[in-house]
């Protein structure tokens, strides 16, 4: 799994931001993580030099195998705050995804776990 970390001119990208990210990111999203090539993420203040509340954003954008573009925002008053909520946000967003997807896949193939079920109860008998 690939992140690529990217910030406006207002917030500083540096080493110590950028292992935050990356570790939040691969604890939060350690079971995807075959199904994920690249992770975007992209950070910049909404107000710039001005301040005010909740204006750091947060862009992530997941890249998973089989399925189009995951992409959510949170917008919040720090990094760290902008950063763990998108994250959330992503890894909700990935679990429904993939769960569609899997679903999708076993309509494809007849199997239902319905007609499994009745199919193992009548063999029983």
């Amino acid at each position: 799994m690939q992140i690529n970390i990217q910030t406006d001119s207002t917030i500083a990208n540096n080493a110590g931001l950028n292992e935050h990210v990356q570790s939040v990111l691969e604890a939060a999203l350690s079971r995807f993580r075959d199904n994920i090539t690249r992770i975007e993420v992209h950070l910049s203040d909404s107000n710039g030099p001005k301040g005010g509340a909740d204006d750091i954003r947060c862009v992530m954008e997941a890249r998973v195998a089989g399925y189009q573009p995951i992409a959510v925002t949170e917008q919040n008053a720090s990094v760290h705050q902008s950063v763990s909520g998108a994250t959330d946000k992503l890894k909700r967003a990935i679990d429904s995804a993939l769960g569609r997807l899997q679903d999708s896949k076993r309509h494809a193939t007849g199997k239902h776990a319905v007609t499994d079920t009745v199919d193992a109860e009548e063999a029983a008998e």
